[in-house]
């Protein structure tokens, strides 16, 4: 599944090809923080968090070898449905799109090759995505504010308490400045993966965000 390198980057292509007020996004700040949120209380992206919240409920699936998050859910309830939406829900919906994108073509791709979920499919994913990761070029970090800390208090799902979304910080900042020292160029060999397979997914998702994000813009 995404890491936050690659959630980043996700962000950073909306903000460069589409622009924030295009997509309706005023605080881009707690945009980028809402598309790390909801890994947060899960329990292995941010050290001594205050408590853990089981994945499948902080990402709306099931307990599966490759979980396929319902982003269709969270925009239902947590958008749809809400008279004012923060920027860092925005945020949330459009990691879940993406984990449900990346997944749901690992699912399609491991099959294709046929290799079977297990200890072979997860140890080549982990290390093909982790590559992958580092090919990319990001730049953003989130901070810490008064308007993010409100939202964060706000947030839908749960409450995101102060220490850990400073945590949370903290480890995106360390992310990009490893992604920076450790960044890949051209286009490296994969275990299991490919790179038209990275390519198909990236772009699978971020239309499937942007079309959400303009969609909601127009029927405001």
């Amino acid at each position: 599944m995404p890491s936050w390198n690659i959630h980043t980057a996700h962000v950073e292509r909306l903000l460069r090809e589409e622009g924030a007020d295009t997509l309706g996004i005023t605080d881009v700040n707690a945009f980028l923080f809402g598309n790390l949120a909801p890994d947060i209380y899960v329990g292995y992206m941010v050290p001594n968090i205050s408590y853990r919240i089981d994945y499948k409920l902080t990402h709306l699936t099931t307990r599966e070898h490759i979980p396929l998050p319902r982003h269709d859910d969270f925009w239902d309830f947590y958008v749809a449905r809400q008279k004012s939406v923060s920027d860092m829900t925005l945020g949330a919906w459009s990691h879940m799109v993406a984990d449900h994108v990346y997944n749901a073509h690992t699912r399609a791709y491991l099959a294709k090759i046929g290799v079977e979920p297990g200890e072979r499919a997860r140890v080549g994913k982990q290390a093909d995505f982790a590559l992958f990761g580092r090919t990319l070029d990001i730049s953003l970090v989130p901070h810490l504010d008064e308007a993010l800390l409100r939202q964060c208090r706000e947030f839908g799902p749960y409450t995101i308490l102060e220490h850990d979304a400073r945590g949370a910080v903290d480890t995106a900042r360390s992310i990009v400045e490893k992604n920076r020292a450790e960044h890949v160029d051209g286009t490296p060999e994969y275990q299991l993966l490919t790179a038209e397979f990275f390519e198909a997914a990236r772009q699978e998702a971020h239309e499937i965000i942007v079309r959400g994000l303009k969609s909601r813009v127009l029927h405001q």
